[in-house]
């Protein structure tokens, strides 16, 4: 903490949503910690995680370390980004494939992209007190129920498992008002763990649950980042304008808004799951559109100010 306070303090400005001097950079212990125990874990157990992976990770908390303390260009920052994700991607198996009609080569590009962007809204979304763990628990934790009902490869279920304690763990640090912030050290590899962790469940024929899980932060993110284009605003600056964040301006309290988003992830991890375990299309249909309005009430919510 001493050193965090000294060399990647994060000071309030016109788009944050503290109001005092806060280090950043814990997110260092909760990378650390779920590489650690998931390697523990695997080599138990006599599985693998791909190297690839491991080494991608380091290098993204790396990347986000650098930018904690001194800002990178934001060129240079989606390079890197999409060396780790690239590096991860296109070293799995040639055999793992969502839409098999399309070229090998085409959707492994796709994946790339859309794992930029989810390492980057993972990253955006960042932006308030527990936000973080009131996503990644109920979404690892269900990762979790997969693996052990065996429709989610063991190391992709161990790493949600070791990902779901580290962020457990840092939770009392985090609440309001936080101690500590992720900061991209953080936000960034757990968007990546996390991304894997859902790929992994796309290559294995859990599609609709691979995009319910995370719903909330997709259809958060990229309905801001749409809003912003179609106003010509310069998307990729820093603002607060996410639905969570204009909550907080609406009158909603940190808590209230964490709280919301938590229980939201429940009820998606919930449909997820029942899209898995009872495989119709009907099922999976109302399930999907179960998740949109569900997370449109909610993102309405959020954009209207609190009744008195």
């Amino acid at each position: 903490m001493p050193l965090l306070q000294r060399y990647a303090l994060a000071r309030p400005n016109a788009r944050s949503s503290h109001r005092i001097p806060t280090p950043q950079g814990g997110g260092i212990a909760v990378i650390a910690a779920t590489l650690l125990v998931a390697s523990l874990w695997v080599t138990w157990m006599e599985t693998a995680i791909p190297l690839t992976l491991i080494g991608a990770t380091v290098c993204i908390a790396l990347v986000g370390f650098a930018d904690d303390i001194k800002s990178l260009p934001v060129l240079v920052r989606l390079v890197l980004q999409a060396g780790a994700v690239g590096a991860v991607v296109f070293t799995a198996p040639d055999d793992l494939r969502i839409v098999s009609s399309l070229p090998l080569a085409l959707e492994r590009g796709i994946i790339v992209l859309a794992g930029v962007w989810f390492v980057n809204l993972v990253n955006f979304m960042d932006g308030l007190d527990l936000m973080t763990v009131a996503e990644v628990v109920p979404v690892t934790a269900a990762l979790l129920l997969l693996g052990l009902s065996g429709d989610l490869p063991w190391p992709a279920a161990l790493i949600a498992a070791s990902l779901c304690g580290a962020m457990i763990g840092f939770a009392p640090f985090n609440r309001p008002v936080a101690k500590v912030f992720l900061g991209d050290v953080g936000s960034l590899p757990i968007g990546l763990l996390l991304g894997w962790c859902l790929l992994q469940l796309a290559w294995h024929q859990h599609l609709a649950a691979a995009l319910l899980l995370p719903a909330y932060y997709l259809a958060d993110s990229t309905l801001t980042l749409c809003r912003r284009i179609a106003r010509r605003e310069p998307f990729w600056a820093a603002h607060r304008t996410h639905f969570y964040q204009r909550a907080t301006d609406n009158g909603f309290g940190v808590s209230r808004v964490t709280g919301e988003v938590f229980v939201l992830n429940l009820l998606l991890a919930l449909l997820a799951i029942v899209t898995i375990r009872v495989d119709t299309t009907i099922v999976t249909a109302l399930a999907l559109l179960a998740s949109a309005l569900a997370v449109g009430f909610v993102l309405y919510r959020f954009s209207r100010r609190r009744a008195a």
